[in-house]
């Protein structure tokens, strides 16, 4: 059963590992893991290296997939897709925001610290949703 509009934007807050999918020429897309962020009724975005090849494919297709999942209390998914509202450089804010989604403490600190030394330059990516496909295969 699909998922209201208030369920599929409650799924895609949870702190969940986002699959992004983005066109990718000559071949299929470039579906891979990825953190995110968003909070419901905004937009979705994702902080990625600004010499990655999601950003080198994000920036030709000029829009992207995230898909998210779970499996308790019973299976649901919500996958949003649209085009990119945005890109600029990610702040040090921008990474304490999406680590703290996933991280707390100590391994918050310790990646916050690691990924400002060592992940280079960031870029952090918006999508404006256009198109939701959701179900909860519970219901049924």
């Amino acid at each position: 059963m699909a998922l209201s509009n208030t369920e599929r934007q409650q799924l895609l807050a949870e702190p969940q590992v986002a699959t992004i999918s983005v066109a990718e020429p000559g071949r299929g897309p470039l579906a891979v893991p990825i953190c995110y962020h968003y909070e419901p009724g905004g937009e979705p975005w994702v902080l990625t290296g600004a010499g990655s090849r999601k950003a080198a494919r994000i920036a030709e297709a000029g829009r992207f997939t995230l898909l998210v999942h779970r499996l308790q209390p019973t299976v649901r998914y919500v996958s949003v897709e649209g085009p990119v509202s945005a890109t600029r450089p990610a702040t040090d804010d921008d990474l304490r925001t999406i680590a703290a989604r996933y991280l707390s403490g100590e391994a918050l600190e310790r990646y916050v610290g690691f990924a400002a030394s060592d992940l280079g330059a960031q870029v952090v990516i918006t999508m404006r949703p256009e198109h939701w496909l959701s179900t909860d295969m519970g219901a049924w």
